[in-house]
């Protein structure tokens, strides 16, 4: 053991082999991290995990205070899509499913005391939102994606699902989201799930969770580039990212009441598809004039939290989170999602549910009175795309989002941008999942 820690210079790992055959690693974390940094440097335990460790593994994981996040870290170090056909062994049925196991110790190197049940739900959640990340858009369509949603609806007696699919989405004001996604095959949807503490008659906050779920994104008739589309099956990790933390929550039963509504859509080219220069009216009422068709995310959560806004009585908070801009990953990186709040305590608030969750955040300039002109239009309200795309770009867009709120909306928002966090080396990472369940105050995300 003395050998193996030697051979490891600051961080990383070493293996060997045990005369039993197992192979044992021996994984070294960062000594220090930076204050924006989650204190286990959470990224580094991801990676260092998937490259020494495989299926029938056991984690174990000293100086932790929470472990919850440490599941979460583990099991996206196991992703659960492929559809590689060469070197796998052969089909069996009988073969018993590989199995993870994680032990956390504290600084002390004394076992921690852990919450099995949130450790099980968050890894649960972050595979789920991972796999549908990683699931290309052949098989990922819209109706499938309602598929995997039901299949939640189906599972828990606290979770019901309604959904606005196609037509009726343009019946019913819906202009955002159906202009977006009525040129594909399978029609634009918004599915709404609902959640219900089972065992509270008065729930301790109520949230909705708005995500976008663009299935996949051509850029529309602002076609995307052959290099610049590759990776947007990875459009919809937004509303995976909800998916997974709403079946987190409903696993621990978490003493809110929850409304998840996901915006779906392909944003595919054909004679159907909107074009810039089309003007469309939003939920809100608001007409948007189109200048750039592959800036679609904005119009779809415009429709989402234009819906929340109205219809979820006693609503708390309204969280949005997306895969909204590229600029994201200019202001905070690869690692940290940019965070918009219309309070400073939450977004404080945020930032630790970040720190505690290994979900990590960073917040964007909030000043909507000093954003707005870059929207000017002479026709519409707004155009749905900056004219100056060095002034805040990915502060525009969440303010953009912002400004379809209803009118008579008193409780806080919060906007999401985890472009960069949202894939790492060409997987999904099923980030937000974590997030959303500290900000709750799930079990195993409490400070």
């Amino acid at each position: 053991m003395e050998a193996m820690l030697s051979s490891i210079s600051g961080s990383g790992s070493a293996s060997t082999f045990l005369p039993s055959g197992k192979k044992l690693s021996l994984c070294v974390l960062p000594d220090e991290v930076s204050r924006q940094n989650h204190p286990l440097s959470i990224h580094k335990l991801s990676s260092l995990v998937g490259s020494a460790c495989h299926q029938n593994t056991a984690v174990h994981v000293g100086g932790v205070t929470h472990s919850a996040p440490v599941a979460a870290a583990v099991a996206r170090s196991f992703p659960l899509y492929d559809r590689k056909t060469t070197g796998k062994e052969d089909d069996n049925s009988d073969k018993e499913p590989p199995t993870v196991s994680v032990t956390c110790f504290d600084s002390d190197d004394k076992e921690l005391t852990v919450d099995r049940a949130a450790e099980e739900a968050v890894a649960e959640g972050v595979r789920l939102a991972s796999r549908l990340g990683d699931t290309t858009p052949e098989e990922l369509t819209t109706d499938a994606f309602a598929e995997e949603c039901q299949m939640i609806a189906d599972r828990f007696e606290s979770v019901t699902m309604t959904q606005i699919v196609g037509e009726e989405l343009r019946e019913k004001g819906y202009g955002g989201l159906f202009g977006v996604g009525k040129g594909a095959e399978c029609p634009p949807r918004l599915i709404i799930l609902d959640y219900t503490p089972p065992s509270s008659s008065s729930p301790s906050q109520t949230v909705a969770l708005v995500g976008k779920g663009i299935v996949y994104d051509t850029g529309g008739l602002a076609l995307k580039s052959k290099t610049g589309m590759c990776g947007m099956k990875s459009d919809m990790c937004g509303a995976a990212g909800m998916l997974g933390a709403l079946l987190a929550a409903a696993l621990l039963k978490v003493d809110c009441k929850i409304q998840v509504l996901l915006c779906v859509a392909e944003n595919a080219i054909g004679p159907k598809a909107f074009r810039n220069d089309d003007i469309l009216t939003m939920y809100s009422g608001k007409t948007v004039e189109i200048n750039n068709s592959d800036a679609e995310g904005r119009l779809v959560l415009g429709d989402g939290v234009a819906h929340a806004s109205k219809h979820l009585e006693g609503c708390d908070l309204i969280v949005d989170m997306a895969t909204l801009t590229g600029a994201q990953m200019v202001a905070t990186g690869q690692k940290h999602a940019g965070i918009l709040a219309n309070s400073a305590e939450l977004e404080q608030r945020t930032i630790q549910a970040g720190m505690i969750s290994g979900d990590l955040t960073f917040p964007l300039v909030y000043a909507p009175e000093l954003l707005k002109d870059e929207f000017k239009s002479k026709v519409a309200d707004m155009k749905n795309s900056v004219k100056d795309r060095t002034n805040a770009q990915a502060s525009c867009a969440g303010h953009f989002i912002e400004s379809h709120l209803d009118k008579d909306y008193k409780g806080g928002w919060l906007h999401v941008d985890m472009a960069g966090p949202s894939f790492i080396d060409q997987r999904a990472t099923g980030y937000g999942v974590g997030l959303v369940l500290a900000l709750l105050g799930a079990p195993g995300f409490r400070p």
